[in-house]
């Protein structure tokens, strides 16, 4: 769950945090949820005080409080809290109200080499398909930057992996552009985008070619098995029950990162302020370039950190 949101972050302008008003604040969840858009820097954040019509004045009041306090000293902090019922559709006006003023589209760089984050990758063909029906595979996610066009040759990296060992980029041909429920001729940055290709759709089946980034062939940076990262890692552990200290990274140990809808894993193999990761999925990044740190605590990947790319 927490790799879907991670990735989920990369290609967010903006954040609504949901919050039960018969809960108490924080679960374990948002607490998670909190910190992932703390470090993935998204600043434009609108806290959902949700099923008010499940509590009395009292216990909003108690819960509205419980919020403010949670926020206090984080990246939400001065996030206005919008209290609604979705059941009954409670100042649903209210929330739209927010959205537009709290979440402004941000200006984009259309004029640049285009670069978009691959969230998803599927087949949209239907068992039984003849093969002169075949349609190519699609991956969707956000385009950060520039502009693509139906006819555009593309490039995908890091890509597929060649018999189970080189990584090589994937090139195919834009045929069709899908922006909201909608067929485009061209797309610039803003919302979700999905690329119809001439991919052969057992290459995008279940997400396959998730976490790739896709740009126009031969612009996209190159990539990278090793990262140089300056870290900052978080006091404890989030999302349990009981506080628990988060120890230093140390050379030897396994770590997942995430970099922009990437993630993979890696060992350590320089510890301290500066890290170094030698990965075992390259990735196309560049520097500067923000990234989410994961330990695995008790069998599962456990958010401990997060840095930014100072070495490729």
């Amino acid at each position: 769950m927490m790799a879907n949101v991670l990735s989920g972050s990369a290609i967010m302008d903006g954040a609504i945090l949901m919050v039960a008003a018969n809960e108490e604040v924080p679960q374990p969840q948002t607490h998670e949820h909190l910190a992932v858009l703390d470090i993935a820097g998204i600043e434009n954040i609108i806290v959902v005080q949700n099923k008010i019509d499940l509590v009395d004045e009292e216990q909003a009041k108690k819960n509205y409080n419980q919020i403010k306090e949670f926020v206090e000293g984080t990246v939400a902090e001065d996030a206005p809290i919008v209290p609604i019922s979705a059941q009954h559709e409670v100042n649903i006006d209210l929330l739209l109200d927010k959205i537009d003023s709290e979440i402004p589209t941000p200006e984009r760089d259309t004029e640049a080499s285009p670069k978009m984050l691959v969230a998803r990758s599927f087949d949209t063909n239907k068992p039984g398909t003849s093969p002169e029906d075949m349609r190519g595979g699609v991956v969707g996610g956000s385009l950060v930057k520039g502009q693509l066009e139906v006819g555009d040759e593309i490039e995908l990296k890091p890509g597929i992996r060649k018999d189970g060992k080189k990584w090589e980029s994937v090139t195919t041909e834009i045929t069709g552009i899908i922006q909201g429920d909608s067929p485009v001729d061209e797309a610039v940055p803003g919302g979700l985008l999905g690329i119809e290709t001439e991919l052969d759709p057992s290459m995008v089946k279940s997400d396959g070619l998730a976490g790739n980034v896709l740009g126009k062939k031969g612009e996209l940076p190159d990539t990278t098995e090793e990262l140089e990262l300056d870290v900052e890692l978080m006091d404890s552990l989030i999302g349990s029950g009981d506080e628990v200290e988060i120890e230093n990274i140390k050379e030897h140990e396994a770590l997942m990162v995430n970099v922009g809808t990437t993630k993979s894993a890696g060992v350590v193999t320089q510890a301290g302020k500066d890290v170094k990761i030698d990965l075992k999925m390259p990735v196309c990044a560049e520097i500067g370039d923000r990234v989410a740190i994961s330990r695995q605590i008790d069998s599962r990947w456990r958010l401990i950190g997060h840095g930014k790319i100072k070495g490729l």
